[in-house]
């Protein structure tokens, strides 16, 4: 196979299946959606990964080639109004950023509430939630091979730098990994990091493994790589220099963790993934799987039981089932809750229990990790069964609570609390931004204490 070529809306029309398949209206959809969000595809996901003969319902052309629903109609006819007219590059790219602000593009508090200090200094690189885990977003880490549709990430990557998590300085990260030992994990994310030149990343990893820290054990890579480019673990130029690399940061005592992003079982069906995904974990490290719940994508049960199958056999760990956060195109990807939940439960019950280290369906909204237990009857209310999977305080982490079932909740802000109360136990530290609905009529089975009840 050639070399990596990428292709986003300056060249997308040169791609052969496009010439051939695609009527110029679905170009034009391309180039619209396209102007507001982000799109990259490269030549492995076009050659090796995509139906072309089914291409409108094949799940990783959704994945990566914008479609028109995935604005809402109000934005897409003010884009496609001013491309028709002629507008220029810079027209375009005011009314893009408008509808961009109106999407939400920092979700569950990212800039408000993640970004730490060091002394005075804003760690504008680093988002600090969880007591055990660092994310760092390395500043040439900040795109990725593709780019997912569904991405929440998706601000990175369309040139508004006040939106933009990005950091070079190495020994502003380890200073503050001194000033707070409870850290044990850094995440390096993005944007993919592992986009990054193996001489690049070796800088940022040799510094942590030389500062030897005593309270760092894990480094954790968040990644698409094995997925939308393979190559990099088998034959890119730095393919063997990488490999060295994680077998020196687990020789130095550093746990490496892959967090792979595999979003449907086609992804994994190359002999070169395959590959890549054994020359990973001989170094040592790895691999934990994780991806959203999506309509249009993977919104099958025997998608997912499939796909965690697959994942075993290649000695991965099925690690997160998500749910669609409330950014970017959420309303075109959004299942809701319920049907979230029966999807899992249904794929988990068709795969053995080596299978079964997935968690889900999970939210990661402002206060936490929020996954959705099951949904069920107690003291004669229909609930939706929930628990804290990570919380912002630690104290919140395994604690069952419980939420009027609602069947078109997608988000934890869509929920109110059963049995009559007026917020959930965390909401004195992190009250939820929602509409107010009429509370039931209490009677006594509404004023149920949680800690009377028999979980």
């Amino acid at each position: 196979m050639k070399g990596y070529q990428s292709y986003t809306l300056r060249n997308f029309r040169e791609i052969l299946q496009i010439k051939n398949r695609l009527s110029e209206e679905e170009l034009f959809d391309i180039e619209v959606v396209g102007n507001v969000l982000p799109f990259k595809a490269n030549n492995y996901v076009v050659d090796q990964l995509i139906d072309w003969d089914n291409y409108r319902e094949d799940p990783i052309y959704v994945l990566t080639f914008p479609q028109k629903e995935m604005l809402q109609p109000k934005h897409y006819e003010e884009m496609a109004k001013a491309i028709k007219s002629g507008a220029r590059k810079p027209e375009l790219k005011i009314i893009a950023n408008k509808i961009r602000m109106e999407l939400n593009p920092h979700p569950a508090g990212q800039l408000a509430h993640n970004v730490p200090l060091i002394g005075d200094v804003k760690l504008t690189g680093v988002q600090h939630k969880y007591r055990e885990t660092m994310l760092f977003f390395p500043s040439q880490g900040q795109t990725c091979h593709a780019y997912c549709t569904f991405c929440f990430r998706w601000p990175q990557f369309v040139g508004m730098n006040e939106l933009k998590f990005a950091m070079r300085d190495t020994e502003l990260i380890i200073r503050y990994l001194r000033a707070n030992p409870q850290v044990t994990d850094v995440l390096f994310t993005g944007g993919d990091p592992l986009i990054m030149k193996t001489k690049i990343l070796k800088q940022y990893l040799e510094a942590l493994i030389e500062a030897k820290l005593p309270n760092l054990k894990t480094i954790r890579f968040g990644t698409k790589a094995l997925s939308y480019w393979p190559q990099r673990f088998v034959n890119d130029d730095d393919a063997d220099e990488l490999m060295a690399l994680f077998e020196k940061a687990e020789k130095s005592g550093i746990h490496v963790a892959f967090m792979a992003h595999f979003n449907h079982p086609n992804e994994l069906q190359t002999g070169i993934v395959e590959n890549a995904i054994r020359r990973v974990r001989n170094t040592g490290a790895v691999i934990r799987t994780q991806s959203p719940v999506m309509r249009n994508i993977n919104d099958r049960p025997e998608d997912w039981s499939t796909m965690w199958q697959k994942q075993v056999e290649l000695g991965c760990i099925p690690y997160y089932m998500f749910v669609a956060r409330d950014t970017g195109a959420q309303h075109y990807f959004a299942v809701k809750l319920a049907r979230a939940w029966r999807i899992f439960r249904e794929a988990y019950q068709k795969v053995s229990g080596i299978a079964r280290t997935v968690r889900g369906p999970s939210m990661s909204a402002g206060p936490g990790k929020v996954q959705v237990l099951g949904i069920g009857e107690v003291a004669g209310e229909k609930v939706f069964t929930l628990q804290f999977l990570q919380g912002r305080n630690p104290d919140w982490v395994s604690r069952p609570f419980f939420a009027r079932y609602d069947p078109n909740a997608i988000w934890l802000d869509d929920l109110y609390p059963a049995f009559g109360k007026r917020q959930f136990f965390f909401e004195n530290e992190y009250p939820l931004s929602r509409k107010p609905k009429p509370q039931p009529r209490q009677t006594h089975r509404h004023v149920l204490e949680e800690s009377q009840i028999d979980y």
